[in-house]
């Protein structure tokens, strides 16, 4: 199974910076691709950015121009850069890893506990 630990969550006024990241960890496993998703109470989980293993990204479009997802420094690890934060960027925001391994067949999705970003004046 993959393992998926997320920090730097906390809470910023309006207009601040978060820095997020995820590790992955795994036996006998490939990255295909890790990103961040986010869920509000009330509200549907929404994608907001992809990073795959080629380096090619995606963002959802409420965030563009202000998230930036990049690798991190360590092996299968993943950065979100998130500036110009607004009030309706207040969520938890959740770690997701695709991979592939010997243990299972195709590509499997694994989720993080999530890290809660508060948003507030």
């Amino acid at each position: 199974q993959v393992q998926l630990v997320e920090s730097g969550g906390g809470l910023v006024q309006p207009g601040g910076s978060l820095r997020l990241s995820c590790a992955a960890s795994g036996s006998t496993v490939t990255i295909n691709a890790m990103g961040w998703y986010r869920q509000a109470p009330g509200l549907q989980r929404e994608l907001v950015a992809v990073l795959s293993s080629s380096g090619v990204s995606n963002y959802a479009d409420s965030v563009k121009g202000r998230f930036t997802i990049s690798r991190g420094d360590a092996t299968n690890t993943v950065t979100l850069q998130m500036n110009s934060l607004k009030p309706e960027d207040a969520a938890d925001y959740l770690c997701n890893a695709r991979a592939q391994s010997v243990d299972w067949v195709g590509l499997r999705t694994f989720w993080g506990r999530g890290t809660q970003v508060t948003v507030s004046s």
